[in-house]
């Protein structure tokens, strides 16, 4: 029976030539091709939009999706042209009678809409970017790209119209009922149904053995872990962040963090922390957390202190000032009292005795000549021969002192090195240093919890046995009040040795004083919380292929006045670090290594806050922290110095390379080189300590220096900053840079890009540095072991850095693809580089620095009496000096050893 007639609809008018090629209506064309994408690093992009393309290589995914196939031809729209069909030999044929709902319509509708592609036509080809050319050179890289496989059916005409006459005979019956078999009949050989079929199994196949490749390979772990982060071009990312820095935000940060007083642990320091956390936040950090940890701090009660000059009725007739000058007004609160954090409570009298810098030699020399030191009250300079104060107060506790007095001379800090502050960079009259006096070299972080984390219910040491703490009350003075002081020692002791007069003005002679001397008051009634509440804040950005491995960035908050440049500089720099970094993630960017940002807590009084963190959370840390990078007094000049672990030297050298001081038209490297600067080595002084000498975090500290300036007085201000630190926060800005660059390179290079034969070489100058310092010190016995063990690691390093060749090399040969299981390698040869200096650190039981077991690391670390100073082979000097050879001798063996054992663990990867 004859099929029933289809009701006839008219056909659109056939169109031009232009029109038909186009594919699609001219209006439809023009509006897809010329509306633009939003970029993702512009600032008013919203999330969610299409990735600009100055952050992505040339071709990726966001150029295909589906709303664009139709400006590119891709699809043809519903409204457009289509072609005429083959069901009739002409055009018009459209309103025949035939069967347009018969099976073979079905099957040449079908096999029109398969696409046929032009093989010229390359835009249909899906690429993307590769991201593993980020660590190789540039050259080898341009240009390449990767792609999917397609499957393309092409028939021919021939094909076509059998295809048309099968489909014809098969629906052609004669009325016949059509059996099983024959509906379900095999294709006959050569026929365009088994050609389709055929065609079929082969892209089913195809598309089976390319998801088996992706999911039973590291192929598509790779593709999915990077596809947040790697579709941006790397070199972009870099220009970027350095170029987006603002001047004016981080001016806004210091003017901020710098509005009022905010000692550890108090009110103005918990209300910064919370501004900090909010800050963390709107940056777009991840897991902002705020933890608290209980400590022992100090604080001096109003009224509490004096120095006075007795008479003979035991009545004072003079009196300190103590305090300085009010400078910063109204809006910038209370300003702080003069202090020492963690000094020793009391009410002494003495007799008042000069004893120059207040270095052990000193002590000695007075000593020496005579004087009776016993009981008295000391008077000493800041800086010089001994430059932490709290040594100054032990070596007058151990020569007998009852008390301690320092001054800031001007000699060293004021008026006659130049212009004081406000207008200038030295101490004036009134200018007092605050500090600690807690021994950091002794006993590092809460001088109660010595090797764990001060949490609430902790056990703690008594205040009494702690070798931590000074044993005599000590304060600051300005050189205002020690003017008085010098004044009233004329005629009595000695004329002062050679060497040791200062720059106080009106004088006249300067004498040693004696036990005869005047005596002189130093109250020293204080506050003291043994669980002082105290908040360090951190944030993170998460990575997408080592997540758990970290690189750190830390500064610590508290300040003992306004902290314009400790710790403000570093905490402004830090801040607009964060907001650059964050506008990247808010955009799609992602790092490799998770990056995490650090505010410390309690800095001030003896790196307490890092040093907690650290020792709470030792073990994850030894296992996972890959770099830390420090910024404390970040900005007080033009000058830029760096300190760390050798393996950063070749990655900051190459980023100081893209970094220019507009100052001296020229970059930081060339700059670097005119001053022959070196990396140089970490002291004592900073948040770096416990994770470079506890846990074996290779650290780096990085600041601009200017040389002297009001240091931890209430001169140290936001206005001393805007107006003669850095006018216009220029070097603020560049350090950021330096910073923002230099996070890039360590989490989100493939291959973390450490300088591990810059190690070697450092390692063999310090070995040659101890063995002649140990001679010059009278050691009797061999340092050969050590450079043995110098000479293990130089050999193992350069066996160690083959297989980053070799990884370089199988990419190349692989088209930028990592074969299977080397990505995995890959990540295992970065943790090889971290774990590095972790196995520098003496962890047997009660292993470390003899006596002062919180510090592992057998290479950096302070020594007992030096400060802040850098020193190498901590537990060697301290033994050498101590005149025990025996003991020095098997601490040299076994610091030995320790480095051997390094060198070993890196072989594994050299073979």
């Amino acid at each position: 029976m004859a099929p029933e007639k289809q009701r006839y609809v008219p056909v659109p008018p056939i169109p031009s030539y232009d029109e038909a090629v186009a594919g699609g209506s001219s209006t439809d064309w023009q509006r897809h091709e010329l509306s633009p994408s939003p970029s993702p690093l512009d600032d008013d992009a919203r999330p969610g939009e299409t990735e600009g393309q100055s952050l992505l290589n040339p071709q990726t995914p966001s150029e295909y999706t589906t709303s664009n196939r139709n400006a590119r031809g891709l699809r043809r729209p519903r409204g457009g042209y289509r072609p005429p069909t083959v069901e009739t030999d002409n055009e018009s044929g459209l309103d025949s009678d035939s069967d347009s709902d018969s099976e073979a319509d079905h099957v040449r509708r079908e096999m029109q809409e398969l696409e046929i592609e032009d093989p010229n036509d390359r835009s249909r080809n899906l690429s993307w970017g590769k991201r593993i050319g980020f660590s190789l050179p540039q050259w080898r890289w341009n240009g390449w790209r990767w792609k999917l496989p397609r499957l393309r059916i092409r028939l021919g005409e021939q094909q076509s119209q059998d295809a048309t006459a099968s489909a014809g005979t098969n629906n052609t019956n004669d009325g016949d009922e059509v059996t099983p078999g024959q509906r379900f009949a095999f294709p006959t050989f050569g026929s365009a149904a088994l050609i389709l079929l055929i065609g079929r199994v082969l892209a089913v196949t195809l598309v089976l053995g390319f998801l088996y490749l992706l999911f039973m390979s590291d192929l598509f772990t790779n593709m999915a872990r990077r596809m947040g982060s790697q579709m941006f071009d790397p070199e972009s990312v870099r220009v970027y962040v350095q170029g987006n820095m603002d001047p004016r935000r981080i001016r806004d940060n210091l003017q901020h963090f710098t509005g009022y007083a905010h000692i550890a642990g108090t009110e103005g320091d918990f209300a910064l922390a919370e501004d900090t956390q909010m800050l963390f936040k709107k940056y777009g950090l991840e897991d902002v957390t705020m933890d608290v940890y209980h400590v022992y701090l100090n604080y001096p009660k109003e009224g509490g202190r004096a120095v006075e000059i007795m008479g003979k009725d035991d009545k004072p007739i003079w009196s300190a000032k103590l305090e300085e000058d009010e400078v910063g007004g109204e809006t910038a609160g209370r300003q702080t009292y003069a202090f020492h954090g963690h000094s020793k409570s009391g009410d002494v009298k003495g007799p008042l005795i000069f004893a120059n810098y207040g270095s052990r030699e000193d002590f000695k020399k007075l000593q020496d000549s005579g004087i009776d030191t016993k009981g008295a009250i000391a008077l000493v300079k800041y800086y010089g021969s001994q430059g932490d104060r709290a040594l100054k107060v032990k070596a007058a506790e151990l020569a007998g002192f009852a008390g301690c007095l320092i001054y800031s001379d001007p000699g060293d800090d004021g008026f006659v090195k130049g212009e004081v502050a406000p207008k200038g960079r030295y101490m004036p009259a009134d200018g007092v240093q605050r500090g600690a006096v807690s021994l950091m070299s002794w006993v590092v972080g809460d001088v109660l919890t010595p090797g764990w984390g001060s949490k609430e219910n902790m056990p703690r040491e008594k205040v009494s046995q702690t070798p931590g703490l000074v044993k005599i009350p000590s304060l600051p003075l300005a050189w205002r009040d020690a003017q008085v002081l010098l004044q009233h020692l004329k005629g009595f002791g000695q004329p002062v040795p050679d060497g040791w007069q200062g720059g106080v003005p009106d004088v006249g002679e300067w004498w040693t004083g004696n036990h005869t001397s005047p005596i002189v008051r130093l109250k020293n009634e204080q506050d003291e919380n043994e669980k002082q509440p105290i908040w360090n804040v951190y944030g993170k950005i998460i990575g997408v292929e080592q997540q758990e491995k970290k690189i750190i960035i830390g500064n610590h908050r508290d300040s003992w006045a306004f902290g314009a440049a400790d710790p403000g500089s570093g905490t402004a720099v830090m801040l607009e670090v964060i907001r650059v970094l964050g506008l990247l993630v808010a955009r799609g960017w992602r790092p490799l290594r998770t990056i995490e940002f650090m505010s410390w807590d309690a800095e001030e009084y003896n790196l307490i806050g890092s040093t907690e963190y650290v020792e709470q959370n030792d073990d994850l840390l030894r296992r996972n922290a890959l770099a830390y990078i420090n910024l404390d007094t970040a900005v007080t000049g033009d000058a830029f110095h760096a300190a760390g672990s050798p393996v950063f030297r070749k990655v900051l050298l190459q980023v100081l390379n893209r970094v220019s001081d507009p100052n001296f038209n020229t970059t930081l490297r060339d700059l670097w080189d005119r001053r022959k600067a070196e990396l140089e080595g970490l002291g004592a002084g900073s948040d770096y300590v416990a994770f470079q000498d506890i846990v074996g975090t290779s650290s780096l500290d990085l600041h601009f220096d200017g040389g002297s300036y009001p240091y931890h007085s209430n001169y140290e201000n936001f206005e001393w900053m805007d107006q003669i630190g850095d006018p216009g926060f220029v070097y603020h800005t560049l350090l950021a840079q330096i910073v923002g660059l230099l996070i890039l390179e360590l989490a989100d290079r493939p291959v973390m890009p450490f300088d591990m034969p810059a190690y070697a070489d450092s390692l063999s100058r310090w070995v040659d540095e101890v063995t002649a310092w140990g001679k010059n010190n009278g050691a009797p016995f061999s340092f050969d072991s050590l450079k043995q063990a110098s000479d293990e690691v130089a050999m193992s390093m350069r066996r160690f850095i083959q297989w980053e060749m070799r990884w370089e090399n199988s990419v190349v040969a692989a088209s930028g693809w990592e074969p299977a299981g080397l990505g995995k390698t890959r990540c295992e040869y970065n943790s090889r580089m971290g774990m590095f200096e972790t196995d520098l650190l003496d962890l047997e039981t009660g292993g470390g620095v003899p006596n002062r077991t919180q510090f592992k690391h057998v290479i950096f670390g302070p020594q007992l009496w030096s400060g802040y100073d850098e020193a190498f082979f901590p537990a060697i000097r301290d033994t050498v000096l101590t005149g025990d050879w025996a003991l020095a001798n098997r601490t040299v063996e076994k610091v030995a050893s320790i480095i051997k054992r390094a060198a070993t663990n890196l072989v594994e990867y050299g073979r």
